[in-house]
């Protein structure tokens, strides 16, 4: 099953529309400000996945919607509890969110997403992505995840990172899901650090030595960030920019 992240936006990070590589970036994939796609965008909201309806091929979603529980409206509908994203085909910035277990709480993201010119009811992703992973640190407050993916943004988020302690269950990720030129630019920039489960660290293999499957299954937790406050201060809405009902 491919989902929003893994591998799609992984591929993204590293394709054509990274930073620094020399091949012609698709049409609407070019760097923008967040204040530039707040201006584009009908709606902007924190919001996290409750549900998905995907029609699959081969495990892979090609057309449906996801259920996303509105937990901060910064522009557009402000009486929105749960909004509807649609997607479909395959594309380059296509905007599929995965499912989540019935035991588990979905992920967060920060969503940019413009009407849907034929069903006004929902919403679709911008040409320039649709949305970027928030996760909760140790304070339980929320910050945006670095490095961001499935967004070429402009502005410096560097400048404004810090090292975080997340508490966030989606701030682990497998060795599995990653491309290696993509960990090892991630380690170099402080952006990830080894993981050790406590299933891992309990069940060493024969004589105290480290179990064969160690390295297959190696986690990797996620160290970087940028408060949601300092975020959507970049994104410069307005309080008009949002609407009641």
């Amino acid at each position: 099953m491919r989902t929003f992240l893994l591998p799609t936006l992984w591929l993204l990070f590293a394709g054509p529309a990274a930073a620094g590589s020399d091949e012609p970036l698709a049409p609407g994939s070019g760097p923008l400000s967040l204040a530039e796609l707040a201006r584009k965008a009908d709606f902007v909201a924190l919001a996290q996945v409750r549900d998905t309806d995907y029609l699959r091929s081969r495990d892979i979603p090609v057309s449906g919607s996801a259920y996303l529980r509105v937990l901060v409206p910064y522009k557009g509908d402000a009486g929105i509890e749960l909004v509807e994203v649609y997607e479909k085909g395959l594309h380059e910035r296509e905007c599929y969110f995965p499912d989540r277990d019935v035991f588990e709480e979905g992920r967060r993201y920060l969503l940019f997403l413009q009407h849907d010119a034929d069903h006004p009811e929902r919403y679709r992703g911008l040409a320039e992505g649709c949305a970027v992973d928030v996760l909760v640190d140790r304070d339980n407050r929320y910050a945006i995840r670095l490095p961001v993916t499935g967004l070429t943004l402009s502005d410096p988020l560097e400048q404004l990172a810090r090292t975080m302690q997340f508490s966030d269950p989606y701030a682990v990720v497998d060795d599995a899901s990653l491309p290696p030129a993509l960990r090892d630019a991630m380690l170099a920039a402080g952006q990830i650090v080894a993981h050790e489960s406590e299933a891992a660290s309990s069940s060493p293999g024969p004589a105290g030595l480290p179990r064969p499957d160690a390295a297959a299954s190696r986690l990797w937790r996620y160290t970087r960030g940028v408060s949601l406050g300092e975020f959507r201060e970049l994104m410069r809405l307005e309080p008009a920019d949002r609407q009641t009902r």
